[in-house]
């Protein structure tokens, strides 16, 4: 998308303190993250007060790119200089335990903190074509381009990823004390599944369904599986 955006000396993983052994700092694992998913929760403040938005996003090499009107309040917010923040988390399975508190889940997270820019023009075009893609592989090849009043009532922001933090939790539960076995314990894996197409009312029968749509029909989503998530 325009201009290559490499990591910089400045980006760097964030330390965690609780549950250190869950993090992870290499960069590929953040990506593995966030090209898993689609929605993430945009954060700001503004006025004091704090925004979160769930947005559409993609990762565009080292950057996460979002788009919304303009008259959206946060990402207007952004656009004039306040601070921003994005969250991705996929939920993979829940983590049952013989008790209460030593239940938990199976997940994978990832925050980022970087520096918003405005895009325009052809950069603009090609973030919302990204976003497109990062959900319908294919998707912005088979229909036509943005207009000029389309792009006129859109703000697409583009956050460089700065600092970042990384969590995942993969397995079964922690080993009971004595007095807590007997009960069962384990696991129950969620999983996303795309369902069949189902055609808007003023579609004509007989239209064929796009190559972008057959394919996300075909697969489970996320595309990416926690099995192949690693840490450090």
């Amino acid at each position: 998308m325009g201009e290559d955006h490499r990591m910089t000396t400045e980006s760097r993983p964030e330390h965690v303190r609780r549950h250190a052994e869950r993090a992870a700092t290499d960069r590929a694992s953040l990506h593995r993250i966030l090209d898993a998913q689609c929605v993430g929760t945009l954060a700001t403040t503004w006025d004091g007060e704090p925004w979160l938005v769930p947005m559409l996003y993609a990762r565009v090499g080292e950057r996460i790119v979002v788009h919304g009107s303009t008259g959206a309040g946060a990402l207007g917010a952004i656009a004039r200089g306040a601070p921003a923040a994005f969250s991705v988390m996929a939920l993979d399975a829940i983590v049952v335990a013989p008790t209460l508190f030593a239940s938990s889940a199976n997940y994978r997270s990832a925050v980022v903190h970087g520096t918003a820019e405005v895009l325009r023009g052809e950069q603009a075009r090609e973030a919302i074509d990204a976003i497109s893609d990062a959900i319908l592989p294919g998707r912005s090849g088979e229909v036509r381009t943005h207009t000029r009043k389309e792009l006129a009532g859109t703000t697409v922001l583009a956050l460089s990823i700065d600092r970042f933090t990384v969590k995942v939790r993969q397995g079964p539960p922690s080993e009971p004390d004595p007095e807590d076995r007997g009960a069962w314990a384990g696991t129950v894996p969620l999983r996303t599944a795309a369902a069949n197409p189902v055609p808007a009312p003023w579609v004509n029968d007989g239209t064929p369904v796009p190559a972008s749509v057959r394919a996300l029909a075909g697969r489970a989503h996320p595309i990416d599986s926690a099995d192949e998530v690693s840490l450090p």
